[in-house]
């Protein structure tokens, strides 16, 4: 073989390389592929909350908040840049918060830090002694639960010693196991960020909507599709059904927010 056929194929084989990787990433960030789009339509933020509508400068004050970034190599479990920005800026008009699965209290601290002074922010984890007490379903894939398990490695939280943990009351066992009756119709913001297992996924679900007041929103974080959290996915396709959910553009979170009216 010449030197010049040899390097003509090495050439093809890594643009053949290079396109499939390029495929294969595009159809993992658009929603549902190239074929078709997801079930819950994606709205864009100010037509969901009027505090994020633009000027010709952008994003306004409205929306300025305490920040902490989750840096270039992330956080375990965490949410975006983008996610956690929206969540903090949600935080401010909310008096009442609650966080299904806390693990870092990154949201939880971003929450106690941006809302009012007499927010309290209610957070549900389990602990590393009680991981044990986690009840997979029948149907519930097992990468879901490994992570759970590995989210809930955590004893002290991001918030632990600062100012606002005065403001979190941090709750734990299994949400499962969870009575949200005290919390009926109280809560202005709800996150639903725990076990990405359908079952828990349902579970929490059913229970951040008991807990929700009238006005108030429900966040779930994780709609990234059927290949990726397909618990997150699959429950809420089949809850948009019901309830009015959107997608919130360019995030992996998905909100309802509760008629006044209702």
């Amino acid at each position: 073989m010449t030197t010049s056929l040899f390097l003509i194929l090495l050439l093809s084989l890594s643009t053949a390389v290079f396109a499939r990787a390029y495929l294969r990433e595009r159809v993992r960030r658009k929603p549902g592929g190239f074929f078709r789009s997801w079930p819950i339509k994606q709205l864009p933020l100010e037509q969901f909350d009027p505090v994020f509508k633009t000027n010709e400068f952008g994003t306004t004050l409205a929306t300025e908040v305490h920040f902490l970034s989750s840096g270039w190599r992330g956080t375990p479990g965490g949410t975006s840049d983008l996610e956690a920005w929206v969540l903090a800026v949600l935080a401010k008009e909310a008096t009442n918060l609650f966080e299904f699965g806390t693990c870092t209290g990154r949201t939880t601290y971003l929450w106690a830090r941006n809302s009012p002074p007499e927010a309290r922010v209610y957070t549900l984890t389990l602990t590393p002694d009680h991981v044990d007490s986690y009840r997979a379903g029948a149907n519930d894939v097992q990468v879901a639960h490994r992570n759970a398990r590995n989210e809930s490695r955590f004893s002290r939280f991001l918030y632990t010693g600062t100012p606002e943990a005065a403001k979190v009351i941090q709750l734990y066992g299994d949400s499962k196991s969870f009575d949200e009756t005290p919390y009926a119709g109280a809560m202005d913001l709800v996150f639903v960020d725990g076990s990405h297992a359908a079952s828990y996924v349902e579970s929490d679900t059913r229970k951040a909507l008991r807990m929700l007041k009238p006005g108030g929103a429900v966040i779930w974080h994780d709609y990234r599709g059927p290949r990726l959290t397909r618990g997150v996915f699959d429950t809420l396709n089949a809850l948009a059904r019901e309830l009015p959910l959107v997608h919130l553009q360019g995030t992996s979170l998905v909100a309802y927010r509760k008629s006044h009216v209702e």
